[in-house]
């Protein structure tokens, strides 16, 4: 039995439904502060937060737990620069409650769901898994923190661990079961479709004079469903008693903000109104990722362009389930 922590949520609702394709049996524990209920549509789930320490070593004596895949995080990095206490608290307190009750009941495989912030500004494009971590916020610190719990873990207590450093998730379940559901929302791709929709009345630009061709910020973007994919062959690779290793998973072909809207514009067939302003605080010009460790590791492939990823998504935000 896989256990997933925030199954309710973007991705981690993506990873149940490829775990239970692939045959996995799986339990959800999930505080629903931002994740839906909705999303769960197999297995058990539970309604857990990893702050109540004792019901966490309860359900791992009660479980049969083969290993963990840890998506329940706070990852809004706005907010965790303006509330670094509450980002710190439930992404390393209780992260180390989750692997303290693991440890306690002899669980010692985890994927972590990490980020692409634990590298900070890039000092090379493609960013390579060797990459210098110098995080800018808070948010990209707790990512790096725990990377380093992990790390010493194993050390001490034979801990595995798959570290899977994100770019930019989007696009949405191909059946249109689930999709990409924040409030508040922040990502680009949903925010240029919802104005497409009238929900918004335009799309605010951030930054237009940085060092790229059209002047706005670069980014690789992964469809959902092949980060899925991924955990489920970080899963196999742990399982078959494989080392600890940190991976990106990255496309490695960025798009500019500037072409993901117009992207948005041919797919959704409507007009989405845009306006420049000034660029946020600690925005890199270009994030790409190097993936080439993840395919050779875990033979891992994306296989969605970014049409695809934007036409899933229309799709989705054209019927959204909740």
């Amino acid at each position: 039995m896989i256990l997933v922590t925030g199954g309710a949520g973007y991705v981690g609702s993506h990873t149940i439904l490829s775990l239970a394709e692939a045959g996995h049996t799986v339990v959800t524990v999930d505080n629903l502060s931002s994740g839906h209920r909705q999303a769960v549509f197999t297995g058990r789930f539970v309604e857990v937060d990893l702050g109540d320490r004792e019901l966490l070593r309860r359900l791992f004596k009660h479980l049969h737990i083969e290993a963990v895949i840890h998506f329940a995080a706070f990852c809004y990095v706005g907010e965790s620069v303006t509330s670094p206490e509450k980002y710190f608290n439930n992404n390393l307190v209780n992260g180390l409650n989750l692997i303290n009750a693991m440890l306690e009941a002899g669980v010692r495989k985890i994927i972590f769901s990490s980020s692409c912030a634990v590298y900070g500004v890039p000092q090379e494009v493609p960013i390579p898994e060797t990459h210098p971590k110098k995080p800018v916020n808070p948010y990209g610190m707790t990512k790096h923190f725990f990377e380093e719990v992990l790390k010493t873990y194993d050390a001490a207590h034979g801990l595995r661990y798959v570290s899977l450093r994100y770019f930019n998730a989007a696009g949405a379940d191909p059946q249109g079961r689930i999709g990409e559901s924040h409030d508040p929302e922040t990502h680009l791709i949903p925010l240029a479709l919802r104005t497409a929709l009238g929900h918004h009345s335009e799309i605010k630009i951030f930054g237009a004079n940085y060092p790229t061709p059209d002047g706005t910020c670069i980014r690789d973007y992964v469809h959902v469903c092949d980060l899925a994919e991924a955990h489920v062959l970080a899963l196999d690779y742990l399982l078959s008693g494989s080392k600890s290793i940190c991976l990106n998973l990255g496309t490695g072909k960025g798009y500019s903000v500037r072409e993901v809207v117009e992207r948005c514009r041919a797919i959704s067939q409507k007009p989405i109104s845009s306006r420049d302003v000034g660029p946020r605080p600690g925005d890199p010009p270009e994030l790409v990722s190097s993936g080439d460790k993840a395919r050779q590791i875990l033979n891992w492939k994306p296989r969605h362009s970014l049409t695809e990823i934007v036409s899933t998504a229309w799709n989705w935000h054209n019927n959204p389930k909740f």
